[in-house]
């Protein structure tokens, strides 16, 4: 089964740094297969048919732990949460210069519709959409600093999520599909 494991946090602001040619030399020692790794902030693809998501999440942290020396969380999805995720996903919605939109991916234990009450939604600024396994945000450049996401940063919430950019998480995805079990 494919499957991405997403890091929180590292490689971000010089804190946590992570080697990801040897991460993913990590990620194979511990039997995962066709291993591919997405840019420097911890985007893994890979392959694994004998554990459950939770399973290889609790193997992958603990690896990370041994081989780094740091206690990083990892978000595990399958390809079928990845794919309902990216059918929610608006196709007009970019990461440019004039649109910022985010992926957010929830861990379980906050992982249901009640998690919008819980955000800062500003309704004339921000476009918010829950999905199972996410919440997907969208703003328009000129009102980023308005947003309520500007709220969230350092909440006990933010600390149960990683955030990709819809630009990142469509790479994510293809690369996804074009990996083999």
């Amino acid at each position: 089964m494919i499957h991405v494991a997403l890091l929180r946090g590292i490689n971000v602001g010089g804190k946590n740094k992570v080697n990801m040619k040897v991460l993913k030399q990590s990620f194979e020692r511990v039997g995962m297969k066709a291993v591919v790794t997405y840019i420097n902030t911890g985007n893994i693809i890979f392959t694994n048919d004998s554990l459950s998501k939770a399973e290889i999440s609790h193997m992958l942290e603990e690896v990370i732990q041994e081989d780094f020396g740091l206690s990083i969380k990892v978000l595990v999805r399958s390809l079928d949460d990845f794919s309902m995720i990216m059918d929610s996903l608006p196709e007009s919605w970019k990461n440019d210069q004039h649109m910022k939109s985010d992926v957010m991916f929830l861990w379980d234990d906050v992982d249901d519709e009640s998690v919008l009450g819980k955000l800062v939604i500003k309704p004339e600024i921000d476009t918010v959409q829950y999905v199972p396994g996410a919440v997907l945000w969208s703003i328009d450049r000129k009102n980023v600093t308005k947003s309520g996401t500007t709220k969230l940063v350092g909440t006990n919430l933010y600390k149960k999520m990683t955030v990709r950019n819809v630009n990142t998480t469509r790479k994510i995805y293809e690369l996804m599909l074009t990996t083999h079990s």
